[in-house]
């Protein structure tokens, strides 16, 4: 039987009007415990998706006060990404994944009969990958990245937060001297704070970063999901069960699962 996007979507869209304020986003995201919300025009027709990487590299890459307070007063329609990536509801579930693979796309929203229902989003696929125990490549080792952004926990925030920006990465695992995790920072820990224009200069990533979830290489990929789903963590680290306390070997993230189903040997593409 097919698996449909109907299948693993979850129903309802977080809506945000197009002329709402960078921090009135940032607080509907925290409030919502979602990574984006989606802008509707007046005739209720979608126009574009904001996400916390938006909202995150608006605000650190306005480096003066002068780009500041443009950034201060620019609204979610001039920041937002469009078109709005759709698919309908009836899609089967192996096309989604392979359309976000190819296109490093996060979420897609759900249409039936031209309006919007939900929205299919890397965290649905994880959902279902716990329900199901049979994987070609069952273990972290296979499909997790070797290679991952790092800082010490003396980085300030905004040298962290550029750095990411960069480099196209969504969270930087923060070390200590010895190479120890200390913790991980992303754009979604800044959400937090009612007033991000606020934040100093000075304040340090160790202020805002949060614990890091920790897996062995030798677990299995549903354990990896699970862990994710029930801690809504999109990366975990991979340690080293010997030495617990040195350079993590590697971080899994959702979307390295997804890259997973979206394999032609995969089980998905049956």
């Amino acid at each position: 039987m097919t698996t449909n996007v109907r299948d693993l979507m979850h129903s309802g869209v977080v809506r945000c009007d197009p002329d709402i304020s960078l921090g009135k986003v940032a607080r509907m995201l925290a409030e919502h415990h979602v990574h984006s919300l989606f802008i509707f025009n007046d005739e209720q027709l979608p126009i574009g998706v904001i996400t916390d990487y938006d909202v995150m590299a608006g605000e650190w890459l306005s480096g003066d006060p002068e780009s500041l307070e443009v950034m201060r007063e620019m609204t979610a329609k001039e920041l937002m990404s469009s078109p709005v990536e759709m698919i309908e509801a009836d899609t089967p579930a192996s096309e989604a994944a392979q359309r976000m693979l190819a296109g490093g796309i996060r979420r897609l929203l759900v249409i039936e009969k031209q309006q919007p229902i939900g929205v299919i989003s890397v965290s649905d696929f994880l959902a279902d990958i716990v329900s199901k125990t049979t994987m070609r490549r069952e273990y972290v080792s296979d499909v997790m990245s070797d290679a991952y952004l790092v800082c010490r926990g003396k980085t300030p925030v905004t040298a962290a937060a550029r750095a990411m920006i960069e480099s196209g990465w969504r969270s930087v695992v923060v070390a200590d001297a010895h190479g120890k995790p200390l913790g991980v920072f992303s754009g979604l820990d800044l959400l937090s704070f009612s007033d991000l224009d606020r934040i100093p200069d000075s304040m340090l990533v160790t202020e805002v970063m949060h614990a890091p979830l920790t897996i062995r290489m030798d677990a299995t990929l549903h354990e990896a999901a699970k862990m994710m789903i029930d801690n809504h963590h999109h990366r975990i680290l991979v340690i080293d069960p010997e030495h617990v306390d040195s350079l993590p070997l590697g971080v899994i993230s959702s979307f390295d699962i997804v890259s997973e189903m979206a394999r032609p040997d995969s089980v998905w593409q049956r």
